[in-house]
């Protein structure tokens, strides 16, 4: 990315102190005034900036972090998860069209770049391999129609619009239907700029007209990084008089603090779905707003965070799981043991992830490094081996003999010893989870019960 939002480029250094303070409380009240102070700083509106530093004060009353991590870094991920939500919008972004024809509808302000808005989208969907065609619908803005089809020759993209025609609705829907007629499959509309604070409400019913006549399939609302606070005003006023399904922001290259802009997906629900970031047909560009929040809040931290979060969702699943296996419930498999290997080996040892387990508290303390505790170099090798056992030996380890250890052995690339050893961890573990039963239940009923 080669844009930058002044004020939002402060984010990562909140973060890192963040990190660096030993006061969790005092550091969590403290980024929230910091992230308070950058968000307006880059004009995003101030109530968009209450409401998410709200959403992130009452996340952190309402939810309990998982056992297994931070408090910090489940704070940080409660902050990116809520500025997702500002440049998400309501809706997924669906970049390519589900359907063709597909019929695109600019709007937006005097001057805001919708005709070079409107070159960079046909750019881009030219370089998809889609047939695309530009319809011009701005009778108001002298050389528009000149403008737009200098821009159509530049990319080898077909103009549409009778300028001989006075009636812009007329004018849109007739070169619509002749760009379809020609097996156009992308349509955009370049539609004349409004001022949207109701000093020109005849453009505004204009423009809702050509929105009931045509009925495209996308309207998008372009606005200028610069406008700053006006945007949240803006966008309310264009929603008034038609829905506006996505936005682009144009001069989003660090010229301007873009902030306001941003404010506009917030209030109308609409998604940001192009970025503007130069001023070559070609600087256009997706904007993924996980991508973008990665960013701002620095990429290698942030995506840190989120794969060990995934990591304790699988942890979660396994614990699950272990709770069923010491109730009874279900048994302990092979595919457990990998499943807890494959997920957990960043984590360290197996044995710190049995004792962090529900139940395991009460093995014994004295396990052997052969019972429990295995190495880096044992994991992978036991990974190996169960990936070349098939599923019914997974799951009913009991079943494997010695010509199938001869067979699991060869397919590994292992010793038999080695399957072996698998193996008679999953039954020292399996015996241990049997004894932590049998204490249970002499616990429950005050006497014990002999095995059968």
């Amino acid at each position: 990315m080669k844009y930058i939002v002044v004020g939002l480029d402060s984010i990562k250094d909140i973060v890192r102190k963040f990190f660096g303070s030993s006061d969790y409380d005092k550091a969590v009240d403290e980024f929230i005034r910091e992230l308070q102070k950058s968000l307006i700083l880059a004009d995003v509106n101030v109530s968009i900036v209450v409401k998410l530093s709200d959403s992130i004060r009452k996340r952190l009353k309402e939810e309990e972090p998982p056992s297994i991590l931070e408090r910090r870094e489940w704070f940080i991920k409660i902050v990116y998860e809520e500025l997702v939500k500002i440049f998400s919008g309501s809706g997924d972004l669906n970049v390519y069209p589900q359907k063709l024809p597909y019929i695109i509808m600019l709007i937006g302000v005097q001057g805001s770049g919708k005709t070079t808005s409107a070159g960079k989208l046909a750019y881009f969907y030219r370089r998809k391999q889609y047939k695309v065609a530009l319809v011009w619908a701005d009778i108001y803005r002298p050389a528009s129609r000149d403008q737009l089809e200098q821009i159509g020759r530049s990319i080898n993209v077909k103009v549409y619009g009778d300028p001989s025609l006075k009636d812009v609705i007329k004018i849109a829907k007739e070169g619509v239907n002749k760009a379809i007629e020609e097996g156009a499959q992308v349509i955009i509309i370049d539609t004349a700029g409004r001022h949207g604070f109701g000093q020109e409400n005849y453009l505004l019913e204009e423009m809702r007209s050509l929105s009931n006549e045509i009925k495209p399939d996308e309207i998008m609302l372009v606005i200028d990084a610069s406008i700053g606070q006006k945007a949240k005003d803006l966008a309310l006023s264009f929603s008034k008089f038609t829905d506006i399904g996505s936005i682009f922001i144009t001069k989003f290259d660090g010229t301007a603090k873009g902030g306001g802009a941003l404010s506009a997906a917030a209030v109308t629900g609409a998604r940001i779905k192009f970025i503007g970031n130069g001023e070559k047909i070609e600087d256009i560009e997706v904007l993924d707003p996980k991508r973008f929040v990665s960013r701002l809040l620095g990429m290698g931290d942030i995506e840190g965070i989120l794969e060990k979060f995934k990591e304790a969702e699988e942890f979660k699943d396994m614990e699950k799981k272990m709770e069923d296996v010491i109730s009874g419930k279900a048994e302990l498999t092979l595919r457990d043991i990998y499943r807890q290997i494959k997920a957990l080996r960043k984590m360290g040892p197996l044995s710190k992830i049995i004792s962090s387990l529900p139940g395991f508290s009460m093995l014994p303390r004295n396990l052997s490094d052969s019972e429990v505790k295995l190495t880096e170099e044992k994991m992978k090798k036991w990974l190996s081996i169960m990936d070349s056992m098939t599923y019914e030996e997974l799951d009913r380890p009991y079943i494997i003999n010695k010509e199938r250890i001869r067979r699991i052995s060869m397919g590994s690339g292992s010793k038999p010893e080695e399957v072996k050893e698998l193996l008679n961890y999953y039954n020292a573990l399996n015996t241990l989870i049997k004894n932590v039963r049998r204490k249970k239940i002499d616990k429950l009923f005050g006497s014990k019960i002999n095995p059968r």
